[in-house]
């Protein structure tokens, strides 16, 4: 091959190359101009004021990390938020299992789980637990026969999917079992209703002796230290996952999954107040996870179409 032609090959290989290696910084930042605010959906089971207050710093560290500002978004309830991520309103979030598998039935593989809490003992689930008052004479399910229970949400994997599963798992009908059933709006104002006399039991999430939202009531002040005594709990449930839309670029994906991973060595304080102190690190979640939540809320969906309620 002449010496020319060669050269000339050569020098266009390498410029197509350098042009390629030049469109990376800005392919990267392409999502940026494309996202220039960044929204993380949040359905806590506190009160607004101290849900969004607890993750405002996490909110500073992602728009630190990220390069754009990220603002939390509080749902009115569990819907909400699924419903911000479905309408892309939202890029991020977290809700818990069966708000999750909400979210698949309604987003299909537009939503992902990228990433679960990990306890300070190693663990990645919690409980569901019915609470009574501590000076009521209730101590089993069986005791609670002809008495009222609140729930917190239908859309609350510990407040309401998880107990209703398992009380018609081991032969217990909710509405011919209790006297009245009826969703509170929270597990805050569940738990406040059963103290004040509404309810003669609530369903609500446990983790373990520190953890739960009985204790983070009580830290609060919101309601006496042992004035609630727990007497049913679930088996495991896995931790609320945190969420992406697939449909976002992928390097705005993979920024988001790094910036979690890295959240608790990077902002220890802000993390800390995120966690109370109670959970030490995020570690990968998957799909695969959640099925069998996906299975009970869908028992469950299909019984109360069955009863046409």
């Amino acid at each position: 091959m002449p010496i020319a032609p060669l050269r000339r090959r050569l020098a266009l290989a390498a410029a197509l190359a350098m042009a390629a290696l030049a469109t990376l910084p800005a392919r990267a930042e392409d999502w940026r101009q494309q996202y220039p605010e960044l929204r993380f959906g949040i359905s806590s089971s506190e009160n607004e004021k101290d849900s969004v207050a607890r993750y405002e710093p996490f909110a500073a560290y992602l728009s630190r990390k990220l390069g754009v500002p990220v603002k939390i978004t509080r749902g009115t309830d569990y819907a909400a938020v699924v419903e911000a991520m479905r309408s892309n309103n939202a890029e991020f979030a977290t809700f818990g299992p069966a708000s999750y598998a909400l979210a698949r039935k309604v987003m299909g593989d537009r939503v992902k789980p990228v990433a679960v809490t990990q306890e300070m003992d190693g663990a990645t689930g919690y409980h569901s637990v019915i609470a009574v008052r501590a000076d009521s004479p209730y101590h089993s399910l069986q005791d609670l026969k002809g008495k009222s229970l609140a729930y917190a949400d239908p859309n609350s994997t510990s407040g309401y999917a998880v107990p209703l599963y398992f009380m018609k798992k081991n032969g217990i009908d909710p509405d011919s079992f209790f006297s009245t059933t009826a969703f509170s709006g929270s597990h805050e104002l569940g738990i406040i209703a059963l103290l004040n006399g509404t309810f003669e039991a609530a369903a609500t999430h446990w983790t373990n002796a520190q953890r739960g939202n009985i204790q983070r009531m009580e830290e609060k002040g919101m309601i006496p230290k042992g004035s609630v005594r727990i007497i049913w709990t679930s088996d495991l449930i896995p931790n609320s996952p945190w969420v992406v839309r697939t449909d976002l670029p992928q390097e705005l994906q993979d920024a988001f999954t790094e910036a979690l991973f890295a959240f608790p060595k990077e902002d220890p304080a802000a993390q800390k107040q995120l966690s109370d102190g109670l959970w030490s690190a995020f570690v990968p979640a998957k799909h695969e996870d959640y099925l069998d939540i996906i299975a009970i809320t869908e028992m469950n969906a299909a019984e109360r179409r069955r009863r046409g309620s």
